[in-house]
């Protein structure tokens, strides 16, 4: 299994295919590396590059004081060391997003380029909230097919998803046991992001003006509950070079291989410095 130490001693898990540029994918809050299973088929000439954050999917669970973004930008750099790479471009999703622009804040000579998935230096109370009820909870739901059922009729923003997606999602998010369905990640996951709930948010529009003169893409799920119309239109204001889409009858998150996405995803890799 490929791993290697952070400075801390957690195991990080990682995977690394292709050839080509290198594209580092950064997934959302909870999620691990298999977020771009669904792109990955697109992205067969770029060397794409994907992490479980510790604490999530095969990487060590290090402890809630450790799941911070300050902590995971770190350990994307680490992993930028690991494998001899002096640069890589960023596909940030959701999360991952946080973690780019905060690159770009600390290590701005390690990125060729920056692709934001649903995310901007401003997030809506109301997908937040959603965000602290679920997170480090099991679903009530005991199996995978109940679980597909229920996000194919309740998941907010999404439309004409076929019920092989869900199924796939489920799988890639909960392990299925004889007591019913369980996370994939440390329920201490919880414990950290409800602290920094009650704490007063940074700006976090010096960190997305950080990305000044790098290529520069957002994807945005149309129906987002946690990145709004206005912020993504702030953010275009002041890069009018930003390449961006918002897919239709998708929220938080999109895929990823919707055209769309697949079209934006493509120009931004052209322009990868």
């Amino acid at each position: 299994m490929p791993v290697f130490q952070a400075s801390d001693g957690a195991e990080i898990y990682f995977t690394d295919d292709g050839e080509g540029p290198a594209i580092l994918a950064l997934s959302g809050l909870s999620r691990n590396s298999t977020d771009f299973d669904y792109v990955a088929p697109f992205l067969k000439d770029a060397r794409l590059i994907a992490m479980d954050y510790r604490g999530r999917g095969k990487s060590t669970w290090s402890g809630a004081e450790t799941y911070t973004i300050a902590t995971e930008a770190g350990d994307a750099l680490a992993l930028l060391d690991h494998l001899g790479l002096p640069q890589a471009a960023v596909l940030g999703t959701s999360r991952g997003g946080l973690i780019a622009m905060t690159l770009a804040a600390i290590a701005k000579d390690r990125l060729t380029g920056v692709c934001l998935v649903d995310i901007g230096p401003e997030l809506s109370p109301a997908g937040m909230d959603v965000i602290k009820d679920y997170i480090g909870r099991n679903p009530p739901q005991k199996t995978y097919e109940q679980a597909a059922a229920m996000r194919a009729q309740l998941l907010a923003g999404f439309e004409d998803v076929p019920d092989s997606r869900w199924a796939e999602e489920v799988r890639k998010h909960y392990n299925e046991t004889p007591d019913g369905l369980q996370i994939n990640y440390d329920p201490a996951l919880r414990t950290a992001v409800l602290a920094t709930a009650t704490q007063t948010l940074p700006d976090l529009w010096p960190l997305f003006d950080a990305l000044d003169g790098l290529p520069l893409a957002l994807i945005r799920g149309a129906n987002s509950d946690l990145l709004s119309v206005e912020t993504a239109d702030e953010m275009a204001r002041r890069r009018p070079d930003m390449l961006r889409t918002d897919i239709p009858k998708r929220g938080h998150v999109p895929f990823l291989d919707e055209p769309q996405a697949l079209a934006v995803l493509r120009a931004w890799k052209g322009m990868l410095i």
